[in-house]
């Protein structure tokens, strides 16, 4: 594969992370361009430039980091709790308390819920610490994918503000990394815009012109905030064409496993229960393949499909994904529509879309009982087929909330029960061979 453009990838991978947030997908290429032409009117360099518009389209890297504890300490969905607070101003106590009164433990009775606002009051500075969690992974994985310590930058400081009563370090100013500043506006813009239309917006950024926003930047937003054709160009986005062009990013085969790295820990980081799952079925199914003598390049695909397999998940709220019980019909059926958010993701992506089908068949099975299409054999592979079993013996001997894991004979004894008639033998057989070579290096 010849050198391809990073920002073709980045930008259709960020509609995971606009799910994640509880945001509609389109969220973070939308932010991009309004941020871009923030930094237009700025006359910002184009090196600058090029540094804010990776930031933009990673703003949001780091929000599986706190998915788990907001739905365990609000007792709700996290992926709606996250969409609501986009509108709040917390830096309003009254607001903040009015709306977790509104969001903690839905459908519960008012003695429960005011237990619940009882634990947050005691868990302290709660903001501070979800938003310290989500910028400093952001940071991390924008320094995976080896972008510019501007770029990691501006996405920690995403969340200061103008005032200093931002998060997390409560930066004032222009203390405030100025691709953070642009950040803060654009993403909080593009929010409002899409719910409250553009009167509203232009009401919001100039409410908070010298409290959240640079006034500066907030002027330059004026400036084309009454443009019909940009705003009508948002909903057709073409995020390349923003892409500063002396300064346009590419990538090799390598540059394209560390995105696929770097995805996985943002997948896995949404439970504390996967916290290496899809590293781990990456390393399973290709010492699978290794047996089965795959070719070097069926690896590599097969690697990535393992990193990627689990990027709809992202999707599913962690009320969900974490509970300690059996799941109910309702539950396991947003359980499975995860394939189908893998499968949607990965399309959009040039460079995963030839890996789009095997990564997102990894709950299919041969008789044609698994999810969430019922394909049959014939529809298959032996990628497919090597790719589900490395998932079901990862997740056999990993913890989970409703059981530790398992040692590697017990998950080797379940997966047999399924084998010939819903699992491959051959496969099945590979993974035995995988396994013991394992366990003879470990003695």
């Amino acid at each position: 594969m010849t050198d391809f453009a990073l920002s073709g990838v980045i930008g259709s991978l960020s509609y995971a992370l606009d799910i994640a947030e509880g945001q509609p997908q389109g969220h973070a290429v939308r932010s991009c361009l309004i941020g871009m032409q923030i930094a237009a009117e700025l006359e910002m360099d184009p090196a600058d430039r090029s540094h804010l518009f990776y930031a933009l389209l990673l703003k949001d890297a780091g929000c599986s980091a706190n998915a788990n504890r907001m739905s365990m300490l609000y007792e709700a969905d996290d992926l709606e709790t996250k969409r609501t607070s986009k509108l709040l101003d917390w830096t309003d106590k009254r607001a903040t308390f009015l709306w977790a009164a509104r969001s903690v433990a839905p459908g519960a009775g008012l003695r429960k819920r005011i237990e619940v606002l009882k634990g947050i009051r005691d868990e302290g500075d709660v903001t501070r610490k979800f938003m310290e969690a989500r910028c400093d992974r952001g940071a991390e994985i924008a320094r995976m994918l080896f972008l510019s310590e501007d770029t990691a930058a501006g996405i920690r400081s995403l969340d200061e503000h103008w005032d200093g009563r931002g998060m997390p370090d409560g930066l004032r100013g222009e203390e405030i990394p100025l691709p953070a500043r642009i950040m803060c506006l654009a993403q909080t813009v593009e929010v409002f815009h899409a719910n409250e239309g553009l009167k509203a917006t232009r009401k919001m950024a100039k409410a908070r012109r010298g409290t959240w926003f640079d006034p500066a930047l907030v002027d330059a937003f004026l400036g084309f905030a009454n443009d019909r054709a940009f705003w009508e160009g948002l909903e057709t986005p073409d995020v390349s064409a923003w892409e500063p062009e002396d300064f346009a990013l590419s990538g090799d085969e390598a540059r394209l496993d560390r995105i696929a790295e770097a995805f996985a820990r943002v997948i896995d980081a949404k439970s504390p229960f996967t916290a290496r799952h899809s590293e781990r079925v990456a390393e399973i199914a290709d010492g699978i393949a290794g047996v089965l003598g795959f070719d070097e390049d069926e690896r590599r695909v097969l690697r990535r499909a393992g990193l990627l397999h689990d990027i709809g998940k992202l999707a599913v709220s962690n009320r969900v994904l974490d509970k300690p019980g059996k799941l109910t019909d309702d539950e396991f059926a947003a359980i499975k529509t995860h394939p189908v958010f893998s499968l949607q993701i990965l399309e959009r992506a040039p460079c995963f879309a030839s890996l789009a089908e095997l990564a997102a068949n990894h709950h299919e099975k041969l008789d044609g009982t698994g999810y969430p299409r019922g394909l049959r054999g014939k529809d298959l592979d032996m990628p497919m087929r090597v790719l589900a079993v490395a998932d079901i013996y990862e997740a056999l001997t990993a913890d989970r909330p409703y059981r530790g894991p398992l040692p590697a004979h017990e998950a080797l004894a379940i997966i047999d029960r399924d084998v010939p008639d819903k699992l491959d033998p051959e496969a099945r057989w590979a993974l035995g061979v995988y396994v013991g070579e394992l366990q003879a290096v470990a003695a």
